[in-house]
């Protein structure tokens, strides 16, 4: 059986390394055999990556490297999908993989389906309901024209329902649990990023800011940063790995250098991702608006404040694990001040989703 694997973005590569482990064992105790062929449409491209994934968890290098990374939401997908069809035309896969809900994983759903190859949707039925998000365009989509639906959590079986899509969807843990698990031990082995940042654990803040939402709006982005300035301090600083992106929007509306200038705030350039796991469980708190740290910080069980309007990781919230702030400074100090009460979310399985998908193919 032959399976295209179509990855664009940092987080793809963690979901799809923890499929690839799956795949690799099957294949040795059983006599029917997957092939993976790995397409890398060049979204994001991060050497770091490359290292970690390909090198220390023995995955087989992309058989495909596409350019696709620059230009506007449309260009981008556009050519995506020109040149995955291409390759779909040549390989004829008996199923094309794709994770989450970026351009990538849009373009290669829309080439699959166009030439009657059945999709495989890993993070199914997620929805913020924030319809000026791309990814929520992005994944929406992609869930409507997919065959296998494999879904993280019962809210995600419960959205596809609401959107009449029944055949097909399974639940069958959270992929991105697998990798917790695997690569929180990786990075115990490796990173020594507490050393080099002279950190101590649990007395630091961790915080990512990347989203347009936030970084393209003055308000948004100059509450977040006045919360940042008012928490940080010698005894617990923030660290902010900061994307060039971020970077930019932060000069351009003269926020920058009273943010770097302050004493308790660690400005990084961004990092590998056994660092960023290795931050993520000792941080004594995460402030965030990316998706995939929010349940990150669940998984090593560090208080997560998001600074977003909304969720797709409900569960987290309702668990007490996460709580949504916006952008005000006032509601992202009461967050902090204000930790509830908190449980274990039994839905994200116990580190088996990635061999529930392959037992379903």
């Amino acid at each position: 059986m032959k399976i295209v694997t179509i990855v664009g973005a940092r987080p793809q590569f963690v979901k799809a390394a923890m499929v690839s482990r799956a795949i690799l064992e099957y294949n040795k105790n059983n006599d029917t055999r997957y092939e993976e062929l790995l397409l890398h449409t060049g979204q994001h491209y991060d050497t770091n990556m490359s290292d970690i994934f390909f090198k220390s968890m023995g995955i087989p290098q992309p058989v495909w490297q596409l350019q696709c990374g620059n230009g506007t939401h449309g260009e981008m997908t556009g050519r995506m999908l020109i040149e995955i069809e291409k390759i779909l035309q040549d390989t004829l896969p008996d199923y094309v993989l794709v994770y989450g809900d970026t351009n990538s994983t849009l373009a290669g759903a829309l080439a699959a389906s166009k030439l009657h190859i059945p999709v495989v949707h890993v993070e199914a039925g997620l929805r913020s309901f924030n319809k000026q998000m791309p990814e929520e365009i992005n994944r929406i989509l992609t869930d409507h024209m997919a065959t296998l639906l494999c879904c993280p959590t019962f809210a995600a079986v419960g959205h596809l329902a609401n959107e009449g899509i029944q055949q097909g969807v399974h639940h069958v843990g959270d992929v991105m649990y697998d990798a917790a698990l695997t690569f929180g031990k990786l990075a115990d082995n490796t990173s020594d990023i507490l050393d080099r940042l002279d950190l101590t654990s649990k007395q630091f803040r961790l915080c990512t800011v990347h989203r347009a939402e936030n970084t393209d709006i003055p308000e948004r982005i100059s509450g977040i940063v006045n919360a940042i300035k008012e928490i940080s301090s010698h005894s617990c600083p923030t660290v902010l790995p900061l994307h060039p992106r971020t970077r930019n929007c932060l000069e351009k509306f003269g926020l920058f250098e009273s943010l770097d200038s302050q004493e308790g705030i660690l400005i990084i350039p961004p990092i590998s991702f056994l660092d960023m796991v290795m931050l993520e469980k000792h941080a004594a708190t995460i402030l965030t608006d990316s998706g995939g740290v929010q349940k990150e910080a669940y998984f090593h069980h560090t208080p997560c404040i998001t600074l977003r309007d909304e969720t797709e990781w409900v569960e987290t919230v309702e668990a007490g694990w996460n709580q949504i702030a916006g952008y005000k400074k006032e509601n992202i100090l009461y967050c902090l001040g204000n930790q509830p009460e908190r449980k274990e979310i039994q839905e994200y399985g116990t580190g088996s989703a990635s061999k529930n998908i392959i037992d379903l193919l």
